[in-house]
């Protein structure tokens, strides 16, 4: 059933107030969104990227696009396969307990070794062995990182990998705010 709208003498109409608040909401929303976009990302952490992470990058970098179904298909069967055989090859690995991190996750996270990172994310951008540049690259983390790492592999988006002799240690990621 329908209701009959009627003014009555004396009613105000509420839409006159409501424009301008509604208007304020959005550009409040706005303006958070905005600042949410500019600030800086750094963080310590025990898991880093993943290998899923990693691949996308790659091709939008190398083709400016994502991957089609077709690459994406080939590339799981691929980094499934390398799984597998290192996983063959190190038996003791395919019943640790963070296995699954590494074979499902796929992710990388402290206490893989240099070989399950290479098989999850390819070659770093960069390598080094400087301990100075590693206090750069760990920022606010090194006083808990010094002394623990001897080498570092850096990584798109901010991340660094910081290893002792093969076995990852720590993880740290910075992203500078957009100027």
């Amino acid at each position: 059933m329908l209701a009959r709208v009627t003014s009555r003498p004396g009613a105000r109409c509420v839409l006159p107030i409501l424009a301008p608040l509604v208007v304020a909401c959005v550009l409040l929303l706005g303006a958070c969104g905005f600042l949410a976009k500019q600030r800086e990302v750094e963080q310590r952490s025990t898991q880093g990227p993943t290998a899923q992470q990693m691949f996308n990058l790659r091709m939008l970098t190398q083709n400016g696009r994502e991957p089609s179904f077709e690459e994406r298909r080939q590339w799981d069967e691929q980094i499934e396969q390398r799984i597998g055989a290192y996983l063959r090859e190190h038996p003791e690995k395919a019943n640790a307990l963070d296995v699954s991190t590494f074979r499902f996750l796929r992710q990388s996270a402290v206490g893989m070794d240099k070989d399950q990172i290479l098989i999850l994310l390819d070659a770093p951008m960069a390598v080094s062995l400087d301990q100075n540049h590693m206090q750069q690259l760990a920022r606010r983390y090194w006083p808990a990182i010094q002394g623990n790492a001897t080498e570092v592999w850096i990584y798109p988006l901010g991340w660094n990998l910081f290893f002792a002799g093969p076995r990852l240690v720590d993880i740290t990621q910075y992203v500078a705010p957009p100027k």
